[in-house]
């Protein structure tokens, strides 16, 4: 709390004398913290030089545009929905057997602490392409259903997701499960680097399973995020898209850009 000039000298002049004021006066009380919100709702848009999923190209190795909005409460639940450009499902075959140039992910689950450092996230999450209906002469559906769990421990997250239906239109692959480890260095300045591993297993598919890695550094510019990802797998060279010609599993520098709101 400040004081006017006449109050400041007055205090003074008692202080000095040894007047009551020096013996009873005490420092004005902090303001009260503001409650904490029932929930918060998060924006989020950007653009990606390509739009990689699990080590594999979904934009057949061209530029995405992605956004998504996060509701949180603070009891734990959160739900959210994203959004990307993609192009693999009409590169995968004949554009007049399959469509889906967008993919649209539903999710929602719960956050908890175990410990302190040590929490748990688990939950269920929707792939869903849209306009990817026609599944006649060969086409598949590709939409997909997986639940999720996760711990955490200070920086280290592992995180195990298992498919409910088919896994991206593969035939017979539900059951199909992905492992995944990283790990958020936080370097200050809203400078941050993530490495990353994971492993997916794909039931009756090709291939049956591959491991994939990224290697991740980011600046966090008040809430305009710019990153640059080192991305691959173990097959590289091994599968090439059909319509493009592209290995989507060849290694690859991700620039990329995201703005927070």
């Amino acid at each position: 709390m400040k004081l006017k000039t006449s109050q400041s000298l007055a205090v003074l002049a008692l202080a000095l004398s040894g007047g009551a004021f020096a013996q009873t006066a005490a420092p004005a009380a902090a303001p009260a913290a503001a409650p904490e919100p029932e929930y918060t709702i998060a924006y989020n848009l950007g653009a990606v030089t390509e739009y990689r999923y699990r080590g594999i190209s979904q934009s057949s190795r061209k530029p995405a545009l992605q956004g998504g909005v996060d509701y949180t409460n603070k009891n734990g639940v959160y739900l959210g929905t994203w959004l990307s450009t993609i192009s693999w499902i009409k590169n995968a075959s004949s554009p007049t057997v399959a469509k889906g140039p967008v993919e649209w992910d539903l999710y929602g689950g719960y956050k908890g602490d175990i410990a302190k450092d040590f929490s748990y996230d688990v939950g269920g999450l929707y792939y869903f392409y849209p306009t990817n209906t026609n599944t006649k002469n060969g086409g598949v559906n590709a939409n997909t259903f997986e639940v999720y769990g996760a711990l955490t421990y200070n920086i280290v997250t592992a995180k195990y997701s298992r498919s409910t239906t088919n896994l991206f239109g593969t035939p017979n692959s539900s059951g199909s499960g992905y492992l995944d480890l990283s790990a958020n260095f936080d370097l200050g300045s809203g400078w941050s680097i993530v490495p990353h591993y994971g492993h997916q297993s794909i039931k009756n598919g090709t291939p049956s399973s591959y491991s994939d890695y990224s290697f991740t550094v980011a600046k966090d510019f008040d809430g305009l995020v710019v990153s640059a990802a080192l991305i691959g797998t173990n097959k590289g060279g091994q599968f090439i898209e059909a319509a493009s010609g592209k290995d989507l599993f060849k290694s690859s520098l991700v620039l990329g850009i995201k703005k927070n709101f």
